[in-house]
């Protein structure tokens, strides 16, 4: 009886370890966006916060939350002028930094020291990152802030311009003090998507002024409060097409305007980048098909992103019909249905079926022009043997 009973307690025991293991397990999601030719697809947030401004949480707690959510490089970039914490620890513009580059050097991530400069508005909120001191930034002028930010090689992007306490009915504006900015060459990007928000006039902006598009999560909470990560969402972030996962290789890709902002279910960037990671997320499995008459085929269609694309038809196409809108799931297969539009077409002919990409925006609300390519063969109705797939 005892021998039995240590046996139970021996097997209770082991349970509990293997299910401590099991809950304690940590887990790195991959955020499934494929490199492009010549680039790899660095998935970066550069704008976030701990307790050494208004964060809630310890600078390493951020290193592992990124490692875990997938992201490849990040910045933390807590407030010069705002510390609601100062009580309990101590104002230390680097600190943060300090403290975390040895956990992200650990797990193999890219950490970037930045800080923001939080004025009134205008010119509102400014991140600086790749700084060497964020000390420097501690000054009572605005514009000498930015100046030590520049001084040290910094790229200053315009945080949340749309945010409402700043913002008049939270419509963004440009000010004098903006173009002050821009015609000196000290702003270089600005936030497309903060957090929850994306800014539709400002994605307009960037194009027209060539600045450099970026969205962050501006997260202060642990991120598990922020977001329900078992029902897919995640972070904003900005997706830099870089030579490599480099500080030096982010950095010259942010210069060069090479980034895509990754919101919700949602791309928003320039047309060429879009159109690049779309072609490389798309593979048409039997892309050569024989339609006999008026009869249908099926298309395979993979999707290698985790993005759910959104189509809708694009304009007609001569002999086959196609549906209006089709939705190409993340990380799987669908069938696309075709089918003849007339009974006595004949010949082999390469087709760009054209869909617009409602999800991926070049610009406010135009989503980007692609099309699924396929070569087929028709076969006239009188010429086909067998009756056509229903």
């Amino acid at each position: 009886m005892k021998f039995n009973l240590f046996v139970k307690k021996f097997c209770c025991l082991v349970v509990l370890l293997l299910a401590g293991v099991a809950f304690g397990a940590r887990v790195r999601r991959e955020v499934k966006i494929p490199d492009v030719p010549g680039y790899v697809t660095v998935k970066c947030d550069f704008h976030m916060h701990t307790v050494f401004s208004d964060g809630r949480v310890w600078p390493d707690v951020r290193v592992e939350e990124a490692w875990r959510e997938g992201l490849d490089a990040f910045a933390i970039a807590d407030h010069i002028e705002y510390h609601i914490h100062e009580e309990d620890v101590r104002i230390d513009h680097n600190r943060s930094y300090e403290i975390a580059l040895p956990r992200a050097e650990s797990l193999g991530l890219t950490i970037i020291r930045g800080a923001e400069i939080s004025r009134d508005m205008p010119p509102g909120h400014l991140n600086a990152i790749f700084v060497k001191d964020s000390a420097a930034l501690d000054t009572q002028e605005w514009r000498d802030a930015v100046k030590a930010g520049i001084e040290q090689g910094a790229f200053v992007f315009w945080n949340h311009p749309g945010w409402k306490k700043q913002a008049p009915e939270g419509k963004s504006v440009w000010y004098a003090e903006h173009t002050e900015l821009y015609e000196k060459g000290w702003m270089h990007g600005i936030e497309v998507v903060n957090n929850d928000e994306y800014y539709p006039l400002v994605h307009k902006w960037c194009l027209e002024k060539k600045l450099t598009m970026v969205g962050n999560s501006d997260v202060h909470n642990p991120t598990n409060l922020n977001y329900e990560f078992h029902e897919g969402e995640h972070r904003a972030m900005t997706l830099v097409l870089a030579k490599d996962k480099s500080k030096e290789a982010i950095k010259e890709a942010l210069k060069d305007r090479r980034t895509v902002v990754y919101w919700k279910n949602m791309l928003i960037g320039e047309e060429k980048y879009l159109r690049a990671i779309f072609n490389e997320s798309i593979e048409i499995v039997n892309d050569e098909v024989t339609i006999k008459g008026e009869g249908a085929v099926h298309i395979q269609i993979r999707n290698r992103s985790e993005i759910d694309f959104e189509l809708s038809a694009n304009g007609a196409v001569e002999g086959i019909s196609v549906p209006e809108d089709i939705r190409l799931y993340g990380d799987k297969s669908v069938l696309l249905r075709i089918r003849g539009s007339t009974e006595d077409f004949s010949g082999n002919k390469k087709i760009g079926i054209p869909y617009k990409v409602k999800n991926l925006l070049i610009g406010p609300d135009e989503g980007l022009g692609a099309e699924l390519v396929i070569k087929v063969n028709f076969v006239p109705a009188d010429k086909a043997t067998g009756s056509p797939e229903g």
